[in-house]
């Protein structure tokens, strides 16, 4: 038997590094177990990027969560000393009636949130490199930007570690236990135990949480760089917003400035797009059949984009039946809490995630909105 700890928790990409930090930031003793090694590329978080809005299209009950998000990021940038938020401003662009559009403007007016709606004329009268249809809207949001996902993990990683948590890489979770007394979780190297455990499984939630009695989907997902042609200069950040757009057969692909210098491209994905897998089949080589789609998905939108091809990265998507998040209580231990099925626009949650799981491990409540992310609105039979 190892150290007894506070609470574990498993698997430290976003949303268990934030959990790591807010629980030892509470004077806790706690022990983070990762499969891998810190801020590594083969989960969800990483690939340089992730884009940050409040004008959720998803559901406005999200909107609260977001800004606290906020507050927490501004508040690792500064306790860290590292640029992991960046606001550019954002378009949602489409049909007025799509999701995208219709579903962005009706958070930001729930929410009483800034924006302005763009008719193409005005679209490209801003952002020339965006080429709208002519009944194409958009929705404008000045406090959209990008999150630098490697650098918000390390940056949660090493303020847990300041703060005496026992970090543990390539050293993944093969099983655990919980009883009225605590838990335990078990690796090659021996068994922890603890009052409380946090699992944050990403794409080994189908595996590590079959108990759970939710069905999750593994996908596939591709991010893309591509260089413009005549340069990144009407791309920078300080020139170019993030952008979704979503065209008339439904489909989203977004985009983002050109955040790495003048050899760095500009990041651009289709949403949605991935075939199943799992973290142990998932195709790590992107086909040039893939890169011809999603040139092809750029041509007519985009000003000087596709231009030359520069590189492809691959992470996963972990679906819940209805895409919206799953936090709170495991339903069968009472001393477990998870947090997984981000769906694939979870990133921009990292922090605010972090601390309603420190909230649920040590008080089994939160103050912030989590209804919509009940673990039992999705009850199947065991495995």
């Amino acid at each position: 038997m190892k150290d007894v700890y506070d609470v574990i928790v498993v698997g430290l990409g976003g949303m268990g590094s934030a959990a790591a930090y807010h629980l030892a930031a509470r004077g806790l003793r706690v022990l983070g177990l990762e499969r891998f090694g810190p801020a590594h590329d083969k989960g969800s978080s990483h690939g340089g990027s992730r884009i940050t809005r409040q004008s959720y299209f998803e559901d406005p009950a999200y909107v609260p969560l977001l800004l606290r998000a906020y507050e927490l990021w501004d508040a690792l940038a500064h306790d860290s000393g590292r640029d992991v938020i960046t606001l550019t401003g954002g378009v949602m662009i489409g049909p007025p009636a799509s999701v995208t559009v219709a579903g962005s403007r009706r958070s930001a007016e729930e929410w009483d949130l800034p924006h302005e709606m763009l008719d193409a004329v005005e679209i490209r009268r801003r952002f020339p490199t965006l080429l709208p249809a002519d009944d194409d809207v958009a929705l404008y949001e000045r406090n959209a930007g990008f999150l630098r996902p490697e650098v918000a993990v390390a940056a949660h990683l090493d303020l847990a570690g300041g703060l005496g948590a026992d970090l543990r890489f390539g050293e993944p979770v093969r099983r655990f236990d919980a009883g009225p007394d605590g838990v335990r979780a078990a690796t090659d190297a021996g068994t922890y135990s603890a009052g409380h455990l946090v699992i944050c499984p990403g794409a080994w939630a189908p595996d590590l949480l079959a108990d759970l009695g939710m069905s999750f989907v593994v996908e596939r997902q591709v991010q893309y760089w591509f260089a413009p042609v005549g340069g990144i200069d009407p791309f920078r950040p300080d020139r170019h917003p993030i952008w979704i757009w979503e065209d008339r057969a439904g489909v989203q692909f977004y985009g983002l400035p050109a955040l790495d210098g003048r050899d760095g491209g500009v990041k651009v994905a289709i949403h949605r797009s991935g075939a199943r897998c799992t973290p142990d089949t998932i195709e790590r080589t992107v086909r040039d059949s893939e890169v011809r789609a999603m040139a092809e998905q750029l041509r007519g939108h985009v000003q000087s984009l596709p231009g030359p091809f520069l590189k492809a990265v691959t992470c996963m998507y972990t679906n819940s039946v209805d895409e919206h998040f799953v936090i709170g209580r495991h339903p069968g231990h009472e001393r477990v809490t998870v947090a997984c099925g981000f769906s694939g626009h979870g990133f921009k949650f990292v922090p605010v995630v972090g601390e309603i799981l420190a909230d649920l491990a040590t008080t089994g409540a939160t103050r912030h909105p989590i209804a919509l992310f009940d673990p039992t609105r999705d009850r199947q039979p065991a495995r």
